[in-house]
């Protein structure tokens, strides 16, 4: 298993990945067909970063940091294929991003989610995200939001 920077190669893959999981569990929404379908755009170009988890060279997780406009950046578009979940793999990801924000120079990271994806939700809490008041969202599913210090 290898963890590595988005490839416009990776593009089919990332989208594909995403819309199995969010497909599961929720409706794809405006925004995330918008990011989905341009992610260079849409994140690289505009200072973020994506990772993409690789075994034997198929992609099999992804996430990706998102520029904010207080200089932080949000965890977003972050899954694992259903055969790897509960491996660590999530984990790995997670830090990939924290190591990313830090060497960026982010105050902070910033993520929605749903309280329905408890295993994710154990996950943030365990890697040092905290649970900040409910804001206004571009996501009809956001209804946990979290942030993580970047000291």
């Amino acid at each position: 298993m290898e963890i590595v920077e988005f490839q416009p190669a990776h593009a089919a893959a990332f989208k594909a990945l995403n819309e199995a999981w969010i497909g599961k569990y929720f409706t794809v929404e405006p925004k995330d067909r918008e990011v989905l379908e341009d992610p260079v755009g849409k994140i690289i170009a505009r200072g973020g970063k994506i990772f993409m988890a690789l075994q034997d060279g198929r992609a099999v997780g992804c996430a990706a940091l998102i520029a904010m406009a207080d200089g932080g950046y949000e965890v977003a578009k972050m899954t694992v294929s259903e055969e790897l979940r509960g491996t660590g793999l999530g984990k790995q990801l997670m830090q990939a991003c924290i190591d990313a924000g830090r060497a960026l120079g982010a105050p902070r990271l910033y993520l929605e989610t749903n309280s329905s994806l408890a295993p994710a939700i154990g996950l943030y809490r365990a890697m040092g995200f905290r649970h900040l008041d409910p804001v206004a969202s571009d996501y009809a599913r956001a209804d946990v939001f979290m942030e993580r210090p970047l000291p």
